[in-house]
Formats: structure tokens, sequence, C-alpha cells
């Protein structure tokens, strides 16, 4: 990982953002020895069939409102797959879903910089994370 341990092997990074996703690549590319990136629901079934990742990093605009449906068919696709969800927002309730709907985890987007690495770890390890950014802060 990133504190000198040897880098995981892969990780799909779903993101709509390119902006974003170049900045969230580069902090991955820290830590995985590859980082494969989609923009879309449709790509990232795909891509976690194809590539078993290590960890599903994706926003959680990607599942269209049904996120227990959207985790559901990640882990039939990546059976083995952490899954980091991530949102441009932040509320008790929106961590509260995303752990219920069997996510490993989540990272308000505005916290990325000083939490994704800490998340990454964090579930890579078996724990679950949630992020610590609380609204309004």
């Amino acid at each position: 990982m990133h504190d000198g341990r040897e880098p995981a092997g892969c990780v799909l990074l779903a993101e709509r953002h390119y902006g974003l996703i170049e900045g969230i690549r580069g902090l991955l590319e820290t830590v995985f020895q590859r980082v494969f990136m989609v923009a879309d629901d449709a790509s990232l079934m795909d891509g976690a069939a194809r590539l078993q990742p290590d960890l599903v990093v994706a926003d959680l605009s990607l599942a269209a409102g049904d996120l227990p449906d959207f985790v559901r068919r990640l882990r039939i696709h990546a059976p083995a797959a952490k899954v980091l969800m991530l949102s441009a927002y932040y509320h008790p309730t929106i961590s509260r879903s995303i752990s219920s709907a069997g996510a490993d985890g989540f990272v308000a987007k505005r916290a990325i910089g000083t939490e994704l690495l800490t998340a990454v770890d964090a579930v890579l390890a078996g724990q679950r994370y949630l992020s610590r950014t609380a609204s309004g802060q």
C-alpha cells in the first residue's frame, strides 16, 4: 500500500467527471499496480467481470437510485472485490445507506485528498470505512 508495503494488484475506478477521475487515479496509482477507469454503469459491470479487481471505487451517482442492487450486481461480477463508494454529498443517511447496501466504505468527494488512501487501506484490510467529513465542515 502507500505506506511502503507491496502495491495491491488492480483497482477499477468509476467516475463520470474527467477532472476528478484523473486526480483520484493519481492517488490510486500510489497504491495499485494497475488502475482502470470507466465512466458509466455498463462499463463498470463489464470491467468488474473481466478484470476481477481487488477494489472497485465508484461514484454513488452510478447507482441510479438503487444502491443495494448496484452493490449486488458488483458482487456478482467481482465477488472478491472490495467496494468503496464516493459521493459529492455527505449526510449521515448516505453513510448508513452505503453501509446497509453492502459496500465496504464511503468517502465524501470533498475529503478524497485526506481520506481516500486511508479508506483504501481500511477496506483492503477487511474493515469498513465511512467518511469522517461532516456536513457543513
